[in-house]
């Protein structure tokens, strides 16, 4: 414990110096170059210090402090840095591209994005050290607010990502939405064939050859099987694009990415078919029980936190994939990554791969304390 402590309070003594030694943000004559980086005392000027002992504070707070109150102090402390740290990058930016051609572009470098992980980080630890309830999800509402609310308010036009987010409103909406239809479909198709597949009883060990099997094959290669596939499978039968069929779009997207989700929902439904072992099944059988009732009162109960453990990776793992789908024309955010990924545009890969990364961390969460929540009402 005392080794502990002496090594969070060295984190928030040493924390100004590492965070002004770091270059905050980066000035560049146009989007697709790096740019010159700003240290953080020319960035933020007279917000650095103030920020600077904010943030140790809160992190001093975390390593020293003990009970709710000390802990709910570091994270009002941590929240307030994070807050002065945005308004100030905003600002600085402003000031450094004032006066400069349209082109110019302020994007935030590793500094930025150091101090922002570090004091979202700390936040949340802060809510759950005060227990508060949900205090994970607190925290990230609080910090989505927060940059939602200074976004509204202009105080982060300046910046680049902004800058390219405010230029493609539109079409990051609508990526957004044919992203999650994505994978969502491939999610439900997914679900669907792995219900089928239960019912082949003799069929399992090969059921569970082929689902490995095809984890071994790379997103990439598979993709490009299934529009080849599609394609001559069209070839061989036009009258099949008069009901929407297409080599290209979501079709191979969907085929694609839910054969992926295959392996993590076949083992949840394995692992919850095994919590109800032969004993609880015959202990039931002479109890007068009937199958209708064993479903329902003991294999579901038993077997739902398993169930919804291989539906969590499956939920992450499809929101991942989704991305590959704008390699055959299903839209979505990969569309973003690959065309910022082309321009050599940092801001708009982070345009695109920053959504992906709040969905899955979002569904991870929420899916995450389901899970923990039916381990705790039916435990095994």
């Amino acid at each position: 414990m005392t080794a502990r402590l002496l090594a969070g309070l060295a984190a928030a003594a040493l924390l100004p110096a590492v965070f002004a030694g770091l270059p905050l943000l980066h000035l560049a004559p146009n989007r697709l170059v790096t740019g010159a980086p700003i240290a953080a005392s020319d960035a933020l000027g007279t917000w650095f210090w103030p920020i600077a002992a904010l943030a140790a504070g809160g992190l001093g707070l975390l390593a020293a402090g003990r009970g709710r109150m000390a802990a709910g102090l570091a994270g009002l402390a941590c929240l307030s840095a994070l807050a002065l740290l945005l308004v100030g990058l905003g600002a600085g930016a402003a000031d450094l591209t004032a006066g400069q051609p349209f082109a110019t572009r302020a994007r935030l470098a590793t500094g930025a994005w150091t101090g922002v992980v570090v004091l979202a980080c700390a936040l949340a630890f802060a809510a759950r050290r005060a227990r508060l309830p949900g205090g994970g999800l607190i925290a990230a509402a609080a910090v989505l607010a927060l940059i939602g609310g200074l976004w509204r308010v202009g105080r982060l036009d300046a910046l680049s990502l902004v800058v390219e987010g405010r230029a493609r409103s539109d079409a990051l909406g609508a990526a957004i939405r044919d992203h999650l239809v994505l994978a969502l479909g491939a999610l439900v198709l997914a679900a669907g064939l792995t219900g089928g597949l239960a019912l082949w009883r003799r069929g399992r060990g090969v059921v569970d050859l082929t689902v490995s099997g095809l984890q071994v094959v790379p997103a990439v290669a598979l993709l490009g099987g299934l529009v080849a596939g599609l394609s001559a499978l069209l070839t061989a039968a036009p009258a099949l694009r008069s009901y929407g069929i297409s080599a290209l779009g979501i079709g191979p997207a969907l085929i694609g990415v839910a054969a992926y989700l295959l392996l993590p929902l076949w083992r949840g439904l394995q692992a919850a078919r095994r919590a109800t072992g032969p004993d609880n099944i015959a202990a039931a059988r002479a109890l007068g029980f009937t199958s209708g009732q064993i479903l329902t009162t003991l294999r579901l109960p038993l077997g739902a936190p398993a169930l919804i453990g291989g539906l969590r990776v499956a939920t992450v793992q499809a929101l991942g994939l989704a991305t590959l789908g704008a390699l055959v024309g299903a839209g979505g955010l990969g569309t973003l990554v690959f065309d910022g990924m082309a321009q050599f545009a940092p801001d708009l890969i982070l345009l695109g791969a920053l959504p992906i990364i709040a969905l899955s961390l979002a569904a991870e969460g929420a899916l995450g304390r389901l899970e923990a929540a039916l381990r705790r009402r039916w435990p095994r």
